[in-house]
């Protein structure tokens, strides 16, 4: 599918400020994390293209060959020199599987620990913390549990868990001493979701480290 320049631009333009920003908190080290936006329509799980950071790049420096268009399968839509995310497949994966509008994908120090921490309960459980009102969760002293899946070094192996860990009204997915996957309807809200899910698990790092 040819995009139009403009929609392409946009795109581009709305990664570079996210990327930024996520570069700035220092939730990029040695080039790790990588961040994706639709562009255009959701027209199926096999109609659909989304731009995403180019392997390799240090994200704390904005240069025009940050950026690629992919589409389902994770393939480049026109030719380039360029190489999408090694992680491209989850991202296709999660676009599938929820139609949203955007992915963000950081390496913290915190994600890392509590999702080893946690690893054998298959998910992180939270409970009455206020910031579960960031995924809409309104419910007092609510409760949600954040899945994790093994960081198998063969991504296609992860990809294909990924659909099957997808929880209703929990937008995202920690690999296990790796990172969390956080999306949204856009970026915005892939943003906010991200930025949740962040307080969250140092939430719980502190708070296990003052009653253990």
């Amino acid at each position: 599918m040819t995009l139009p320049l403009e929609q392409r631009m946009a795109a581009f333009a709305e990664l570079r400020a996210v990327k930024t920003d996520f570069a700035a908190r220092g939730w990029f080290p040695g080039t790790s994390g990588n961040l994706s936006v639709r562009v255009g329509p959701f027209d199926g799980p096999n109609a659909f293209t989304f731009a995403i950071t180019a392997s390799g790049k240090d994200k704390s420096v904005n240069t025009p060959e940050d950026f690629l268009l992919v589409d389902p399968s994770g393939q480049p839509t026109e030719p380039t020199a360029l190489k999408p995310s090694a992680e491209t497949l989850i991202h296709c994966e999660i676009y599938k599987a929820t139609g949203c509008g955007a992915i963000f994908h950081v390496h913290t120090v915190f994600n890392n620990i509590i999702s080893e921490y946690d690893a054998s309960l298959g998910h992180v459980p939270i409970e009455g913390v206020e910031l579960i009102k960031a995924f809409n969760i309104w419910e007092e002293n609510a409760s949600i549990q954040v899945p994790i899946l093994p960081n198998y070094a063969n991504i296609p192996r992860i990809a294909e868990l990924v659909q099957g860990a997808i929880r209703p009204g929990i937008p995202g997915i920690l690999l296990r001493n790796h990172g969390i996957y956080a999306w949204g309807a856009n970026a915005f809200e892939a943003k906010r979701h991200l930025e949740a899910f962040e307080f969250l698990f140092e939430h719980r790092y502190r708070y296990l480290l003052l009653t253990k």
